[in-house]
């Protein structure tokens, strides 16, 4: 690719910073680098770049290495293409909370709910009503007092809205939605 761009030919081993600036903003334009993740080998071939396999892990550009990064790329994709953008989380630690907030992106609003805490049924109900989607996120901090608030106000439409995840970890969390997305 460099040599085509006129950037470089075989044989030499070094560049200009000059031409190093235009070889970086070519292959940005023209590769894809994945881990030895299937997912994201499938994902840089619908990329449209070319898939060129990287190492250290960390340099993937669709997971960065991350089980966790993957997981929100793929939820937003299923997002997208169910129309959701509003998702309710009931549980977890405050470090995982905060970690969710900044792993997920804008296009898809969180609202995160301390599991530890009882509110009012009003205010279940109302995150059942703006949610597309509530998670109670069992095996984390989630008392029963407050998921039952939940369960007890999602009747009719708004049961389908919730859905139980017990297991513990955000890739878990999010591979638990992602089920519940493509039923």
């Amino acid at each position: 690719m460099l040599e085509t761009a006129g950037l470089t030919r075989a044989g030499k081993s070094r560049m200009s910073q000059e031409k190093v600036e235009r070889a970086t903003v070519l292959l940005e334009e023209k590769v894809f680098l994945h881990c030895t993740n299937p997912d994201c080998l499938t994902f840089a071939k619908a990329s449209g770049k070319e898939p060129v396999s990287c190492e250290p892990r960390n340099t993937c550009q669709r997971c960065f290495g991350s089980d966790n990064a993957r997981a929100v790329k793929d939820v937003l994709d299923a997002c997208r293409k169910r129309g959701f953008s509003k998702l309710v989380i009931v549980g977890g630690s405050p470090t995982v909370r905060h970690e969710l907030e900044r792993l997920v992106p804008s296009a898809l609003e969180l609202r995160l709910v301390d599991g530890t805490k009882a509110r009012p049924l009003d205010q279940a109900r109302a995150d059942l009503a703006w949610g597309d989607v509530v998670l109670l996120w069992g095996a984390t901090e989630l008392h029963h007092k407050v998921s039952n608030q939940y369960q007890d106000t999602a009747t009719g439409p708004l049961k389908r809205k919730l859905v139980h995840v017990p297991r513990r970890g955000i890739a878990q969390l999010l591979a638990g939605l992602l089920t519940h997305l493509q039923r």
